[in-house]
Protein backbone atom coordinates (compact mmCIF):
# COMPACT_ATOMS: atom_id res chain seq x y z
CA UNK A 1 0.00 0.00 0.00
CA UNK A 2 1.23 3.57 -0.61
CA UNK A 3 1.99 5.86 1.80
CA UNK A 4 -1.02 8.02 2.78
CA UNK A 5 -0.11 11.89 1.56
CA UNK A 6 -2.02 15.07 2.06
CA UNK A 7 -3.58 16.06 -1.57
CA UNK A 8 -7.32 18.46 -3.09
CA UNK A 9 -10.40 16.90 -2.40
CA UNK A 10 -11.35 15.65 -5.95
CA UNK A 11 -14.37 16.58 -7.30
CA UNK A 12 -16.17 14.84 -10.49
CA UNK A 13 -18.69 15.69 -12.79
CA UNK A 14 -19.32 14.20 -16.68
CA UNK A 15 -20.04 18.07 -17.40
CA UNK A 16 -20.50 21.34 -15.90
CA UNK A 17 -23.27 20.67 -13.43
CA UNK A 18 -20.89 19.72 -10.56
CA UNK A 19 -19.52 22.97 -10.09
CA UNK A 20 -22.59 24.05 -8.88
CA UNK A 21 -21.90 21.29 -5.80
CA UNK A 22 -18.52 22.81 -5.73
CA UNK A 23 -19.67 26.20 -5.43
CA UNK A 24 -21.49 25.41 -2.32
CA UNK A 25 -18.78 22.66 -1.11
CA UNK A 26 -16.22 25.51 -1.15
CA UNK A 27 -18.48 28.32 0.61
CA UNK A 28 -19.07 25.51 3.70
CA UNK A 29 -15.94 23.99 3.48
CA UNK A 30 -13.63 27.22 2.24
CA UNK A 31 -10.13 26.01 3.92
CA UNK A 32 -9.28 22.82 1.72
CA UNK A 33 -7.83 22.73 -1.86
CA UNK A 34 -9.85 21.22 -4.57
CA UNK A 35 -9.55 20.13 -7.81
CA UNK A 36 -12.53 20.00 -9.89
CA UNK A 37 -12.29 17.22 -13.57
CA UNK A 38 -15.10 17.72 -15.75
CA UNK A 39 -15.62 15.26 -18.71
CA UNK A 40 -16.90 17.21 -21.18
CA UNK A 41 -15.94 15.76 -24.46
CA UNK A 42 -17.92 12.71 -23.56
CA UNK A 43 -20.87 14.62 -21.77
CA UNK A 44 -23.87 14.04 -21.44
CA UNK A 45 -23.55 10.71 -19.32
CA UNK A 46 -27.53 10.96 -19.32
CA UNK A 47 -28.44 8.33 -21.96
CA UNK A 48 -24.98 6.74 -21.91
CA UNK A 49 -25.32 2.66 -20.46
CA UNK A 50 -24.22 1.54 -17.11
CA UNK A 51 -21.32 0.30 -18.48
CA UNK A 52 -19.56 3.08 -20.27
CA UNK A 53 -20.60 5.31 -17.18
CA UNK A 54 -18.77 3.44 -14.67
CA UNK A 55 -15.87 2.76 -17.14
CA UNK A 56 -15.79 6.87 -17.73
CA UNK A 57 -16.36 7.47 -14.00
CA UNK A 58 -13.64 4.95 -12.72
CA UNK A 59 -11.43 6.75 -15.17
CA UNK A 60 -11.73 9.96 -13.76
CA UNK A 61 -11.57 8.74 -10.22
CA UNK A 62 -8.61 6.87 -10.87
CA UNK A 63 -7.01 9.99 -12.67
CA UNK A 64 -7.85 12.40 -9.59
CA UNK A 65 -6.56 9.48 -7.20
CA UNK A 66 -3.42 10.01 -9.53
CA UNK A 67 -2.95 13.30 -8.65
CA UNK A 68 -2.95 13.09 -5.08
CA UNK A 69 -6.77 12.79 -3.97
CA UNK A 70 -7.32 10.37 -1.40
CA UNK A 71 -11.18 12.00 -1.37
CA UNK A 72 -13.35 12.03 -4.17
CA UNK A 73 -16.93 13.53 -5.05
CA UNK A 74 -19.02 12.13 -7.58
CA UNK A 75 -20.42 15.41 -7.67
CA UNK A 76 -22.62 13.77 -10.73
CA UNK A 77 -25.96 12.14 -10.44
CA UNK A 78 -25.78 9.88 -13.31
CA UNK A 79 -21.90 9.05 -12.67
CA UNK A 80 -23.28 8.43 -8.76
CA UNK A 81 -26.56 6.15 -9.57
CA UNK A 82 -24.49 3.88 -12.46
CA UNK A 83 -20.85 4.09 -11.19
CA UNK A 84 -20.17 4.90 -7.32
CA UNK A 85 -21.50 1.08 -5.72
CA UNK A 86 -19.00 -0.08 -8.21
CA UNK A 87 -16.27 1.74 -7.32
CA UNK A 88 -16.61 1.49 -3.43
CA UNK A 89 -17.51 -2.01 -3.33
CA UNK A 90 -15.39 -3.26 -6.18
CA UNK A 91 -12.69 -1.33 -7.41
CA UNK A 92 -11.49 0.60 -4.18
CA UNK A 93 -10.95 -2.95 -2.43
CA UNK A 94 -8.07 -3.66 -4.64
CA UNK A 95 -6.84 -0.76 -5.56
CA UNK A 96 -2.96 -0.02 -4.80
CA UNK A 97 -4.44 2.16 -1.44
CA UNK A 98 -7.99 0.63 0.11
CA UNK A 99 -8.57 3.89 2.20
CA UNK A 100 -9.39 6.29 -0.26
CA UNK A 101 -12.71 7.10 -0.45
CA UNK A 102 -15.77 7.84 -3.50
CA UNK A 103 -18.40 9.80 -2.22
CA UNK A 104 -21.51 10.60 -3.83
CA UNK A 105 -24.60 12.94 -3.64
CA UNK A 106 -27.61 10.65 -3.90
CA UNK A 107 -27.35 9.36 -0.43
CA UNK A 108 -27.15 12.69 1.55
CA UNK A 109 -29.99 14.06 -1.10
CA UNK A 110 -32.36 11.28 0.36
CA UNK A 111 -31.42 12.00 3.82
CA UNK A 112 -32.34 15.25 3.94
CA UNK A 113 -35.96 14.63 2.24
CA UNK A 114 -37.00 12.65 5.40
CA UNK A 115 -36.91 15.83 7.45
CA UNK A 116 -38.82 17.99 5.33
CA UNK A 117 -41.80 15.88 3.42
CA UNK A 118 -45.40 15.77 5.11
CA UNK A 119 -46.92 13.54 2.94
CA UNK A 120 -44.06 11.07 1.86
CA UNK A 121 -45.05 11.49 -1.97
CA UNK A 122 -41.78 12.52 -3.57
CA UNK A 123 -40.97 13.85 -7.10
CA UNK A 124 -37.53 13.52 -8.66
CA UNK A 125 -36.69 15.27 -11.46
CA UNK A 126 -33.25 13.84 -13.49
CA UNK A 127 -32.17 13.32 -16.56
CA UNK A 128 -33.23 10.10 -18.59
CA UNK A 129 -30.04 8.18 -17.39
CA UNK A 130 -30.75 9.20 -13.39
CA UNK A 131 -34.33 7.99 -13.61
CA UNK A 132 -34.20 5.35 -15.53
CA UNK A 133 -31.62 3.96 -12.85
CA UNK A 134 -34.61 4.59 -10.17
CA UNK A 135 -31.30 4.80 -7.82
CA UNK A 136 -33.43 7.44 -5.94
CA UNK A 137 -36.18 5.31 -5.82
CA UNK A 138 -33.81 2.74 -4.11
CA UNK A 139 -32.27 4.54 -1.43
CA UNK A 140 -35.56 6.07 -0.59
CA UNK A 141 -37.12 2.81 0.01
CA UNK A 142 -33.92 1.34 1.65
CA UNK A 143 -34.32 4.47 4.36
CA UNK A 144 -38.12 5.22 4.15
CA UNK A 145 -39.87 2.06 2.97
CA UNK A 146 -43.97 3.42 3.37
CA UNK A 147 -42.76 6.24 1.32
CA UNK A 148 -44.13 6.88 -2.82
CA UNK A 149 -41.50 8.08 -5.58
CA UNK A 150 -42.09 9.35 -8.80
CA UNK A 151 -39.53 10.34 -10.80
CA UNK A 152 -39.38 11.96 -14.10
CA UNK A 153 -36.66 13.19 -17.30
CA UNK A 154 -36.48 16.00 -17.96
CA UNK A 155 -34.30 15.73 -21.56
CA UNK A 156 -34.34 19.34 -22.54
CA UNK A 157 -33.12 21.12 -18.93
CA UNK A 158 -29.31 20.85 -19.32
CA UNK A 159 -29.26 21.66 -22.95
CA UNK A 160 -31.22 25.01 -21.97
CA UNK A 161 -28.67 25.65 -18.78
CA UNK A 162 -25.36 25.25 -20.82
CA UNK A 163 -27.02 27.20 -23.96
CA UNK A 164 -27.53 30.04 -21.81
CA UNK A 165 -31.48 29.73 -22.18
CA UNK A 166 -32.35 29.55 -18.52
CA UNK A 167 -33.87 32.66 -18.62
CA UNK A 168 -35.26 32.59 -22.22
CA UNK A 169 -38.79 31.84 -22.75
CA UNK A 170 -37.89 28.35 -24.02
CA UNK A 171 -37.07 27.78 -20.23
CA UNK A 172 -40.15 28.71 -19.14
CA UNK A 173 -42.04 26.24 -21.52
CA UNK A 174 -40.70 23.15 -20.84
CA UNK A 175 -40.15 23.89 -16.98
CA UNK A 176 -43.99 24.22 -16.77
CA UNK A 177 -44.94 21.24 -18.87
CA UNK A 178 -42.11 19.23 -16.97
CA UNK A 179 -43.34 20.16 -13.50
CA UNK A 180 -47.44 20.03 -14.66
CA UNK A 181 -46.46 16.38 -16.00
CA UNK A 182 -44.73 15.38 -12.75
CA UNK A 183 -47.25 16.63 -10.48
CA UNK A 184 -50.03 14.67 -12.32
CA UNK A 185 -48.46 11.66 -11.09
CA UNK A 186 -49.27 12.16 -7.62
CA UNK A 187 -51.56 15.56 -6.64
CA UNK A 188 -49.70 14.46 -2.89
CA UNK A 189 -46.65 15.29 -3.91
CA UNK A 190 -45.37 18.02 -1.57
CA UNK A 191 -41.24 17.64 -2.03
CA UNK A 192 -39.39 17.50 -5.34
CA UNK A 193 -35.59 16.85 -5.56
CA UNK A 194 -33.98 17.99 -8.52
CA UNK A 195 -31.54 15.22 -9.23
CA UNK A 196 -29.46 16.65 -11.41
CA UNK A 197 -26.72 19.40 -10.48
CA UNK A 198 -27.85 21.56 -13.73
CA UNK A 199 -30.83 22.67 -12.60
CA UNK A 200 -30.47 25.19 -9.48
CA UNK A 201 -29.99 27.02 -12.43
CA UNK A 202 -33.53 27.12 -13.17
CA UNK A 203 -34.39 27.91 -9.73
CA UNK A 204 -36.16 30.96 -10.65
CA UNK A 205 -38.62 29.71 -13.59
CA UNK A 206 -39.34 26.14 -10.98
CA UNK A 207 -40.06 28.41 -8.53
CA UNK A 208 -42.57 30.42 -10.55
CA UNK A 209 -44.35 27.15 -11.50
CA UNK A 210 -44.10 25.03 -9.00
CA UNK A 211 -46.81 25.33 -5.94
CA UNK A 212 -45.95 27.25 -3.51
CA UNK A 213 -46.89 23.59 -0.92
CA UNK A 214 -44.30 22.25 -2.80
CA UNK A 215 -40.58 21.99 -1.10
CA UNK A 216 -38.02 22.06 -3.76
CA UNK A 217 -34.51 20.07 -2.45
CA UNK A 218 -31.57 21.54 -4.08
CA UNK A 219 -28.51 19.41 -3.98
CA UNK A 220 -25.28 21.71 -3.12
CA UNK A 221 -25.54 22.98 0.18
CA UNK A 222 -26.99 19.21 1.10
CA UNK A 223 -23.83 17.85 -0.02
CA UNK A 224 -21.70 20.45 1.44
CA UNK A 225 -23.09 19.95 5.06
CA UNK A 226 -22.98 16.00 4.44
CA UNK A 227 -19.44 16.25 3.43
CA UNK A 228 -18.34 18.67 6.53
CA UNK A 229 -20.12 16.12 8.29
CA UNK A 230 -18.09 13.14 6.80
CA UNK A 231 -14.94 14.66 7.53
CA UNK A 232 -15.48 15.24 11.37
CA UNK A 233 -16.63 11.56 11.68
CA UNK A 234 -13.47 10.19 9.58
CA UNK A 235 -10.65 12.50 10.98
CA UNK A 236 -8.26 9.65 9.19
CA UNK A 237 -9.77 11.26 6.03
CA UNK A 238 -9.36 14.42 7.63
CA UNK A 239 -5.86 14.62 7.60
CA UNK A 240 -5.57 13.94 4.27
CA UNK A 241 -7.50 15.81 2.60
CA UNK A 242 -4.87 19.74 2.18
CA UNK A 243 -5.91 22.91 3.11
CA UNK A 244 -4.72 25.75 0.90
CA UNK A 245 -8.06 27.13 -0.01
CA UNK A 246 -6.87 26.57 -3.54
CA UNK A 247 -9.32 25.25 -6.31
CA UNK A 248 -7.64 23.97 -10.03
CA UNK A 249 -9.78 23.01 -12.99
CA UNK A 250 -9.77 20.38 -15.65
CA UNK A 251 -11.24 19.32 -18.68
CA UNK A 252 -11.10 16.60 -21.45
CA UNK A 253 -12.35 19.55 -23.67
CA UNK A 254 -11.01 22.85 -24.93
CA UNK A 255 -10.08 24.73 -21.53
CA UNK A 256 -11.38 28.43 -22.67
CA UNK A 257 -14.73 27.15 -23.74
CA UNK A 258 -14.73 25.43 -20.17
CA UNK A 259 -13.52 28.50 -18.18
CA UNK A 260 -15.93 30.75 -20.16
CA UNK A 261 -19.11 28.08 -19.29
CA UNK A 262 -17.68 27.11 -15.82
CA UNK A 263 -18.14 30.87 -14.68
CA UNK A 264 -21.75 30.51 -15.24
CA UNK A 265 -21.97 27.80 -12.54
CA UNK A 266 -19.30 29.08 -10.29
CA UNK A 267 -19.90 32.98 -10.64
CA UNK A 268 -16.26 33.53 -11.21
CA UNK A 269 -13.61 33.62 -13.42
CA UNK A 270 -12.16 30.39 -14.06
CA UNK A 271 -8.92 29.52 -15.51
CA UNK A 272 -8.73 25.29 -16.49
CA UNK A 273 -6.43 22.74 -18.06
CA UNK A 274 -7.16 20.16 -20.64
CA UNK A 275 -6.39 16.91 -19.97
CA UNK A 276 -6.95 13.61 -21.58
CA UNK A 277 -8.43 10.30 -19.99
Amino acid sequence: METAKTGPIGVFDSGFGGLSILRDVRRVLPQYDYLFLGDNARAPYGTRSFQVVYEFTLQAVNYLFSQGCSLVILACNTASAKALRSIQQRDLPVSADPTRRVLGVIRPTVEHVGAVTRTGHIGVFGTPGTIASQSYDIEIAKMYPDYEVHGHACPMWVPLVENRESDGDGADYFVRKDIDALLAQDADIDTVILGCTHYPLLIDKIHRYMPGHVTIVQQGEIVAHSLADYLRRHPEMECRCSQGGSCRYLTTEDASRFGELASIFVREQVEAHHITL
